[in-house]
């Protein structure tokens, strides 16, 4: 399927949710050497998804600083529903559960985990394969 049409198919109103309460959001983050990827759902249903390729200062970003890139992009991107509450997000590169932990960041990775220390969201592996709707995005 073309990727236009995959994208028009996702966004049509049928498919998405309004959010119901400030609680339950889970976001699944991916990044590709195209592009980011991300989705917000709550409750098992999509709330909204978003894509973007990547900008050319972007493409030759480490693939931690893409992955990392991809979760701030949906933290700034839904900050209206993820601000104040507990979220899940998920990704498919395992060392993002650990770069909080990490004592040498360079300094972009320093300010998006700033960014991040101002919500309450965990970060989660999750394998790759799985992610299919975030994957198909990038």
């Amino acid at each position: 399927m073309d990727f236009q049409i995959l994208k028009q198919k996702l966004c049509e109103a049928s498919i998405l949710a309004l959010p119901e309460g400030n609680d339950d959001f889970v976001v699944y983050c991916d990044a590709s050497i195209q592009g980011l990827g991300v989705v917000l759902i709550q409750r098992e249903k999509v709330i909204a998804y978003e894509s973007r390729q990547l900008k050319p200062h972007e493409e030759n970003y480490t693939t931690l600083d893409l992955e990392l890139g991809a979760v701030v992009f949906a933290l700034k991107l839904w900050r209206h529903y993820l601000y104040g509450t507990k979220c899940i997000v998920f990704t498919d590169h395992k060392s993002l559960q650990h770069v909080l932990n990490q004592k040498e960041l360079n300094i972009r990775q320093r300010r998006w985990l700033e960014l991040l220390a101002d919500y309450d969201c965990e970060i989660r592996y999750h394998l790759g394969k799985a992610n299919v709707v975030a994957d198909a995005l990038t």
